[in-house]
């Protein structure tokens, strides 16, 4: 039976994304004569004729392109949202280098036949991906090739894992409960039993796979259960505490020809980078052309309210913890650094707050310039940079990220954003240092999708002012 996430299944992949593209190339010579009563496309009434080279060519050309990009690699796309967002960035990889063929080779194809098949190939490309996707999830049998796991440890870290697996945007991951020979609260877990029952446990439930998730102190025990599980025919992974050590994520990376763990490894990879990157280039340079106007009159007005300078390079951390200068419009008065004591306090909890509603430091015009987000606007620079991205955590004052607890830094796994989930959840209504889950959130559920979901929100929470001081 053919399962997923198989070296048959990706071939079987490709055998399908090949008929997808001979079959949009038949289908637009097809239907093209028909498409008279469009307008804009060239009335012609005999049958379109391919050059039967084409229906050789382009299959080769899509399926490379999508290997090249890891498409056939199901792991790495789990989420529907992940897949379709490759699916499209490769479409249109295939297509331009489709394009590039025909303008050096068969000119006699139309445009009009071009875009139909592009269109058709992507829509059939997309279509068996939807399906079989409903048919592994629907499938009866789907249940017996999942993959059972149980989790050795009952502490903060194997309840994190167990609520990760548990939270999986995987259809074949199922957590059949926990060992651990310390347990003592039932509330907090299912609990099968002890690590001297594993051998059982791993029998009697059909486990597929043992996470080893044991704090600091139980680190002894791992080559016993290591040694356990030796003639058992199980996936063994070990959930490492020093991962708290880490941005977010960690990567097993040849260094000079020997294999080392990454802690630093960013929480996007090499794929994601790419389409977030692009998006910013794109979407960055059309914002910025179309706020030059306001960035004009922005910086007028500031000129004269308080003269100059009218715009500063702030200091502030990045990904990686790394500094680099943040552009923004003066919204205080000359050398507001020394005044900064001045206003800021301690809340309820004991966090500082350095900002607030009624800071004295901020002119007239620079409250309405943050109460509309034009003094954000020169960020567009620092995006095209690359310095930043559109959407991300925001980036934080050294001062401040000395303070930080060490799970808090967990947010500079990924680049800095101009807009992130925090403002649109709330903006300044508490200080983006109180905001990491929500910069965690970010991370963990990214995807271009979130990126452009993101952006919308925050045009309308602009648009009615919320939390901007």
């Amino acid at each position: 039976m053919l399962r997923r996430f198989s070296v048959n299944f990706a071939i079987f992949s490709m055998l399908l994304d090949g008929a997808a593209v001979i079959f949009g190339l038949w289908f637009s010579a097809t239907i093209r004569p028909y498409l008279r009563i469009v307008s804009f496309f060239k009335a012609i009434d005999s049958p379109v004729l391919v050059p039967y080279q084409l229906y050789i060519l382009f299959p080769i050309i899509w399926i490379i392109i999508f290997s090249s990009l890891s498409i056939y690699d199901g792991r790495k796309f789990l989420r529907a949202a992940d897949e379709l967002a490759i699916l499209m960035l490769a479409t249109v990889i295939a297509s331009i280098s489709a394009a590039g063929i025909l303008y050096f080779s068969y000119r006699e194809v139309s445009r009009a036949l071009f875009i139909i098949f592009v269109l058709s190939t992507f829509l059939l490309c997309l279509l068996w991906r939807v399906l079989i996707r409903v048919y592994f999830r629907k499938r009866p049998e789907a249940s017996t090739n999942s993959r059972r796991l149980i989790v050795v440890g009952t502490g903060s870290l194997g309840q994190s894992v167990g609520k990760q697996i548990q939270n999986a945007y995987s259809e074949n991951l199922k957590l059949i409960g926990f060992i651990d020979d310390g347990y003592t609260n039932e509330k907090k877990a299912t609990h099968l039993g002890k690590v001297e029952e594993l051998k059982t446990l791993v029998r009697d439930y059909h486990v597929t796979d043992v996470v080893i998730a044991l704090p600091y102190s139980e680190y002894h025990k791992m080559s016993e259960i290591v040694l356990f599980l030796e003639d058992m025919p199980v996936g063994v992974w070990i959930a490492l505490g020093f991962f708290d050590l880490a941005l977010y994520r960690t990567d097993i990376e040849d260094f000079a020809g020997i294999p080392m763990l990454n802690l630093r490894a960013s929480a996007i990879d090499d794929y994601q980078r790419m389409i977030k990157r692009a998006f910013d280039l794109c979407v960055g340079l059309f914002a910025l052309l179309l706020a030059m106007p306001l960035l004009v009159l922005s910086a007028l007005v500031v000129f004269l309210d308080d003269g100059a300078p009218v715009m500063l390079r702030q200091k502030r951390v990045g990904e990686n913890g790394r500094l680099f200068e943040m552009l923004k419009f003066r919204t205080m008065i000359r050398d507001a650094e020394q005044f900064q004591s001045q206003v800021e306090k301690l809340d309820a909890n004991g966090n500082l707050i350095h900002k607030t509603k009624d800071d004295p430091r901020v002119t007239r015009v620079g409250r309405l310039l943050r109460r509309l987000s034009l003094d954000e606007l020169p960020q567009l620079f620092n995006v095209l940079a690359g310095t930043m991205s559109l959407v991300g955590p925001r980036p934080e004052i050294p001062y401040l990220v000395e303070k930080y607890q060490p799970w808090q830094r967990k947010r500079f796994a990924i680049p800095p954003g101009l807009t992130g989930w925090w403002q649109v959840s709330g903006r300044s209504d508490k200080p983006m240092h109180l905001h990491t889950e929500d910069d965690l959130y970010y991370i963990q559920n990214y995807s271009i999708w979130l990126d452009i979901q993101i952006l919308v929100r925050t045009a309308w929470v602009i648009l009615f002012g919320k939390g901007a001081y």
